[in-house]
Order: structure tokens, then sequence, then C-alpha cells
């Protein structure tokens, strides 16, 4: 073979070699981007949300009249509409309910709601059905959780438009303290199991109670927590923290934002579960200390709003309590606990 040959048969075997090197270029190529592939795949799994998605903006409809707002003149000048680490303090007149409902009915939302009634608190049921659909987010989607030991004693309450109500069997306890430190797990074992692609908020409440006023979408937010009623005008030495440091729910003196009801505490599905969830986990770590907190569930809340701060918190009117004078910063009572002779109505004293 002459040099011609030679070189031809190298420059044959340069061009296979070239072929085989781009075959084994695409291949590889082709292999870590599927592999890239199924990775953002997995990974878009894993992101996937657990709550029901909300919509978000405050979207305004064209052409509504509603009264001008002012930055330089305050609606209320008699109380404090935020606190101190900006979250808003709803009282009346601190919100146009024209175009705050135009807002929200635009988000198609679902609040749910939850209370529980055991024993003789299942006489509170009617008043607190019938009073709701007259005042609760009235013209929203609303579905009531009620949780019972005695299904067959909830009487029938007509339901408006796009309301509804479970009824959920519990088994009976007794002790009353014992029944407000059970609920806390069986709130975030419904949130988990039932609400999270279902409700965009939820709002725990007591039965004992009943609807005066407007309780409606300005009381919306991630985490919302009530003033007390006995409290709202107090200083914080006088608040009924739990004070021992052996409790979960300890909290110092010289410490504490406000004293919130454990009456009526809301929010969006995820926060509320966070909340129930790490109450549920402080309660059993007292008990198995052998220890029980001054207001059982209500002071392990009150632990979880000082560390955790409420997005918003409802002022009094959203949890007065029947037996009080009114006081003059409350312009409207919208949601009361009602009186009642609690020797009568619990299972112990």
């Amino acid at each position: 073979m002459g040099i011609s040959g030679t070189m031809l048969l190298r420059q044959n075997f340069l061009i296979i070699l070239l072929f085989f090197g781009l075959v084994l270029s695409g291949l590889i190529f082709l292999k870590n981007n599927q592999k890239s592939c199924k990775q953002q795949i997995i990974e878009q799994v894993f992101i996937e949300p657990k709550w029901k998605q909300k919509t978000s903006g405050l979207r305004s409809s064209p052409g509504l009249l509603y009264n001008q707002p002012s930055v330089l003149v305050g609606s209320r000048t008699d109380v404090a509409s935020v606190s101190s680490w900006l979250a808003p303090i709803i009282w009346e007149g601190t919100f146009d309910p024209i175009l705050i409902d135009s807002i929200y009915k635009q988000h198609n939302l679902t609040i749910a709601t939850t209370v529980f009634a055991l024993g003789k608190y299942t006489r509170f049921v009617k008043d607190f059905l019938e009073s709701a659909e007259q005042h609760y987010f009235v013209g929203f989607r609303v579905h009531y959780y009620l949780f019972t030991d005695q299904p067959e004693s909830i009487p029938e309450v007509k339901m408006g438009e796009k309301r509804n109500l479970t009824v959920l069997k519990v088994q009976s306890l007794n002790r009353w303290q014992d029944i407000s430190m059970s609920r806390m797990e069986k709130l975030e074992k419904l949130i988990e199991n039932e609400l999270a692609n279902e409700a965009d908020y939820i709002f725990c409440l007591d039965i004992d109670t009943k609807f005066y006023g407007r309780w409606g979408v300005e009381s919306l937010g991630r985490l919302v927590g009530v003033i007390h009623p006995w409290f709202f005008d107090a200083p914080r030495d006088r608040f009924t923290y739990e004070r021992r440091p052996e409790s979960q729910a300890y909290i110092p003196a010289g410490e504490g934002d406000y004293y919130y009801a454990g009456a009526a505490f809301g929010g969006s599905l995820e926060d509320v579960h966070q909340l129930t969830k790490t109450c549920r986990e402080k309660l059993l770590i007292d008990a198995a200390n052998s220890i029980e907190a001054v207001w059982q569930e209500e002071s392990h809340l009150n632990k979880y709003f000082l560390l955790n701060k409420p997005s918003k918190l409802l002022s009094p009117e959203y949890m007065w309590r029947d037996i009080n004078e009114k006081a003059a910063q409350i312009k409207v009572i919208r949601f009361s606990n009602v009186a009642k002779n609690y020797a009568e109505v619990r299972p112990n004293p």
C-alpha cells in the first residue's frame, strides 16, 4: 500500500472516530437531559402545595362607589387600630363593608367553622346556628363542623344557600377541662383529613355563644386572634397567663402583648393547623409532667400567639360576654358568650 493509500485509510478512520464520538456525545446529552427532566418532575411533586390555593390580590369592582378613605383622619380615635407589629385591629368604623365584601366575593371562598357541643352544651346549638345564618359571613360559602357526643340531640336548623352543616360524633368526657384540651387534637386532624383542599379559612368558635351583628370577611387573615373582653383595657400584669415555669404555656411576668380569648380564633388552614399541632404537643408534654395549665388550651393559645404574632386581631366586638356591661369603646357587639349557670351545664366544677 502506498503513502496515499495509508493517508486515506487514516483519514477514513478519523472520520469514523469523529462520527462515533458525535453519536456518543449525543447519547450522553440525551441521557443527562432525560435525567434532568425526571429530577424536575420529582421536584414538582415535592413542592406541590398541600393546602388549597387562595386567590391573591385585592381587586375592586369597576364602578363601585364607597366612602373616600383618608390618611389624615382615622375613623376611630378612641382605640388603637394597629398593633406594635403592624397587624390591624378590627373595630367598627375601621373598614368599609361594601368595599371589602366586593373584593372578597370575587375569590369564591369557603370558610370552615368548628364548634363543640358535648353533654348539656347541645342546648346552645340552635341559637348559635340560627344567629350565625343571620350575621356570620352572609353571602359567602360556610361549612359548619359540629363535634358532639349526642348527634341525636342536634336540632334541625335551616341552612341558607352555600351553607352546610356536618355533625361529627366524638366520645363523651367527664371533665370540661378535658373537653377543652381535646379540641386542639380534633381540629388538627380535621384540617389534615378533610379541610386541606376544601376550605380557604377556618374559625374555631365556642358553641355557648350567639351572633348579634356582622362577622364578615374583614376578619379574614393568615392567623387571627380575638382580644378577650375581660382584659382589653387591662395592663399585662393582670392577664391570667400561666405563670408556673413547669408548664409549656408559661409566660413570665413582664411579657405578653394582649390576652386572647380561647373561644374564638382562626386563619388560613395551614397556619391554624400549625397552631393546633403545636398546642396539642405542648398539652401532651404538660400531661406527661402532671401539670395542667391554668386555663387549659386558652393558656397554650396565648403562649403560641406571644411567639407567633397574629397577622390580624379582632377587637372584643367579636367576643363579648352577655353578662358584661357595654364599654364605651364597643360600638357594636357582634358575637357574645351567652349567660348561663356553669355549675348546671358543665359535667364537673
